[in-house]
Formats: C-alpha cells, structure tokens, sequence
C-alpha cells in the first residue's frame, strides 16, 4: 500500500470517528433548548392530555421544557405535514395515533407518507374500545348480538365518532370478520351517540372505556366486550371480541413521532426516557385511570407496529369503502 494510499485511509477513518464522536455528544447534551410536541387534537381532548401528561414527564427527565402544540384539522394531518417537513434535529416531535395509521388510507393525495416522513420514536399509551348495547336491547353477550344481526340484517344501528375514527374503522372490521350487517351511525362525536343510545334512537355505541364506563356501570348501557387484545382494567368482567371474532383487535394507540432522519442516538435518548416514563408507578397508575394501558418499547417494535396498523386499517378502509367526510 503507498504512503499516500495510507494516510488517506488514516484521514478518512479519523474523520468517521470525529463524525461519530459527535453526533454522540450532540445526543449526550440533547436537549438545550424547548422541544415542541405537535399534536393534531384539540386542547383537553384525549390526545392533548396524554401529550401533556408525557411532555411533563419527558421534560423532568431531559432537564428542558416540552411544549405542547395543538394544530388540529384534518383530522391530524395538518399537524403530520408540519412535522414531516420539520428540521430533523429532534426539536419537533408528533403526537401520533391510530388515527394517524388509517389516515394513510383514508385520505387521498397526502403531503407526506406516514411510514416514510414520521420516524417511530415510542409507543406511550393503548385505548382499549368497548362494544356496548342500550339497556333494553335483548343481548346480554357479543355472540347474541351476532346471532341477531344475522337473524335481522340492518336492524342494528350502532353509533360511533366519525367516519374513519378508531371507534369507526373498529366497527367496520368487527363487520368485515363477522359478515354481519349492523349499521354504523357516525357522529361529531361520542357524546352525541351515547345520548342517542339512551333515548332509544339507536341500540348501542362503541367507544373508549372511559367514555362509556359510567353509563356502564349505572347500569344505563351494557357492555358486551373491550376491543382491545386484553381485558380492560376498568372492565375487567368484560371479554375481548377475540374470544368470539378471532384475529380481532382494535385500539386507540399513541406514540411519539419525529421527522425522518432525526438521528438514531436522539430518538434512543427520547424512547428512553419515554419508556423510564412509563415503568413510573404514578404515570402507570394515571394511564389506568384514563382507561390506558402502558406501551413501552424500542423505537424499531413501535414502527413495526404503526406499519402492521397502516396495512390493517388499509384493508378496511378498502372494504367498507370509506370516505372522509
């Protein structure tokens, strides 16, 4: 090998270790300044108060301020564009949800792609859903429920959220696993749909647990099952649909997103102290309130999850053949 051969080599690998040096203490130091948190929800919605509970606890553990942003819209995608074409230096973060996931599908002619321009950074928090039935509806179980939407085909009317919300696309795969035909009624939102459900202008709603887990257990509406692929802590005599309608599951899911090419050292650095988060006795016990369940993990299982969501919520979508509104 020539001299000169040799100390291009020589340059060139101290020059990688430069480089990995400091990208490694850029992630060591990050963060120096206020990191936004984007979320595509109104203030004291779901969304904004899990973003609120992690952007707290993510800011005791980085030692800098974690600012909350709402920029809803579009059902989120605002707040997904802005995201997707931000600075990938890991000062502008996504709230993101199942609902980002069946946007995919849902929408036409997006501004950005999901999977390619949002980075998975960590799960935080499942929803489980729950089907339930007005009080005098003559179901006590999901299989009687079955039987009589076969036995009466479009007899049933079920309200939800609107179309293309979890509770909605949940709704549509519970059809399209059981070849039943019960109308879905979707609504601005599910406060309308429970008063509905109460007054007798539709037989039951699917919903958070949260939502509905007073009128359940007043006694007002009955729960047949939890959506979810365990049982809910706040319903735990309720079954999962999977034990009648197998390969079923169905939640309301948030994480935290970045812009494409932020740096693998930052994203490690936030999904761990998410996931320290998140073994905290106190935000395990909060979660458990809102109806949630903890959804720690490495950076890699949470964007295999969002694209295995991203491909389910495709298909039924493309079933029921759903529009936005």
């Amino acid at each position: 090998m020539s001299l000169l051969r040799r100390k291009f080599l020589n340059l060139a690998a101290s020059a990688t270790a430069l480089s990995l040096t400091s990208r490694f203490a850029r992630a060591q130091s990050y963060p120096t300044r206020p990191v936004r948190l984007i979320v595509g929800a109104v203030p004291g919605s779901a969304p904004d108060v899990i973003a609120r509970l992690i952007a707290q606890s993510l800011a005791e553990r980085l030692g800098q301020s974690f600012v909350v942003e709402n920029r809803s819209g579009a059902s989120g995608n605002l707040a997904t564009e802005a995201v997707a074409r931000a600075s990938p230096d890991g000062y502008t973060l996504l709230l993101i949800s199942a609902g980002n996931a069946i946007n995919t599908s849902l929408y036409e002619n997006l501004n950005f792609d999901l999977i390619r321009d949002i980075a998975p950074v960590a799960g935080i928090v499942s929803f489980p859903m729950v089907i339930t039935v007005r009080a005098p509806f003559p179901t006590n179980t999901l299989a009687e429920l079955i039987a009589y939407a076969n036995a009466k085909p479009g007899k049933i009317n079920i309200g939800t959220p609107p179309i293309g919300s979890p509770q909605h696309v949940a709704g549509e795969l519970f059809k399209m696993l059981t070849g039943t035909n019960v109308v879905l009624v979707a609504y601005r939102g599910g406060p309308p749909a429970i008063a509905d459900a109460l007054g007798g202008q539709i037989d039951g709603v699917i919903g958070t647990v949260l939502l509905l887990i007073d009128f359940i257990r007043s006694g007002k509406l009955r729960a047949l099952a939890v959506t979810g692929a365990v049982r809910s802590e706040l319903l735990p005599n309720v079954p999962t649909v999977s034990t009648i309608v197998p390969d079923f599951e169905a939640s309301q899911w948030i994480g935290i997103g970045a812009p494409a090419n932020t740096s693998a050292e930052i994203i490690e650095r936030l999904n761990g102290a998410a996931n320290a988060s998140l073994v905290d006795a106190k935000m395990k016990a909060r979660l458990i309130d809102l109806g949630g369940t903890a959804f720690p993990g490495a950076p890699s299982e949470f964007g295999a999850f969002v694209a295995a969501e991203t491909a389910k919520w495709g298909k039924v979508v493309k079933f029921a053949n759903l529009k936005p509104e």
